[in-house]
């Protein structure tokens, strides 16, 4: 039987990518976003639901749904997150935008995690899954007219370590990517600004956009036991932005 994969934020860039290069090297994967279905379709033993990460019965739907046709969960890739619907100048940021995407991206982060690695702790094997959060260059650089995207993703980080740290026991890796500046939704609406960045003034070694395919390759590699003495680490894939330089 193979191994089941659950990724959410499935329907599309980094999670589509990563369910797809999942799939491809025989993995299962029960994916899970806020649209009604998948846009694009996915070959191979993919199964889909609704769910809202944010919501309790969300999450618990999702894995029992999981948990109801597999009986096991072997890895979870928490890809689903969401920048502020308005970008803010932090002096004026609400409450309610903080709310919005704290209680998505960290709050349902951390309590997803909980409720898989409760079930991912009784598997049998020598390493029992594996876990990889996506969080974001932005755990580490400010961006003050998106704050609570940036302390979201701080969150994130300290979510991958506690993690690490409890489920050692268990030989279940818990691991976290950084993305950098990558061609998703997410980043469409500022296109311009990023590509006189990376094409004009040099902020990237690497001097291209980075693709969800990218991050994919790098989920999948902390995933499939390549590196089983890695764990609480965070990677940045993101073309060297991370490189302080002169």
């Amino acid at each position: 039987m193979s191994k089941l994969a659950l990724i959410t934020g499935v329907a599309g860039g980094i999670g589509y990518a990563t369910a797809k290069k999942f799939l491809e090297n025989g993995y299962s994967v029960y994916g899970m976003d806020v649209v009604p279905e998948m846009i694009r379709p996915l070959e191979g033993d993919f199964n889909y639901i609704q769910g809202d990460l944010s919501k309790a019965e969300g999450r618990k739907a999702f894995v029992e749904a999981a948990m109801a046709k597999y009986g096991r969960i072997d890895v979870l890739v928490n890809v689903a997150g969401v920048a502020p619907r308005v970008r803010a100048d932090i002096l004026e940021m609400t409450e309610e935008s903080y709310d919005f995407v704290m209680n998505i991206n960290t709050k349902g982060t951390m309590f997803l995690t909980q409720l898989v690695a409760n079930y991912m702790k009784n598997n049998e094997g020598e390493q029992k899954g594996a876990i990889v959060n996506i969080s974001s260059m932005s755990a580490y650089t400010t961006s003050t007219s998106r704050g609570e995207y940036c302390i979201s993703k701080a969150g994130v980080s300290m979510v991958t370590k506690l993690f690490a740290d409890r489920l050692a026991e268990y030989n279940i890796p818990v691991n976290e990517i950084r993305p950098g500046i990558i061609a998703t939704g997410m980043t469409s609406t500022v296109k311009a600004k990023y590509d006189n960045l990376i094409f004009n003034e040099g902020i990237l070694p690497i001097k291209r956009w980075g693709q969800p395919e990218d991050i994919a390759a790098a989920v999948l590699a902390l995933s499939n036991g390549s590196l089983p003495y890695v764990t609480g680490q965070s990677i940045d894939v993101d073309g060297g932005f991370h490189i302080q330089r002169l």
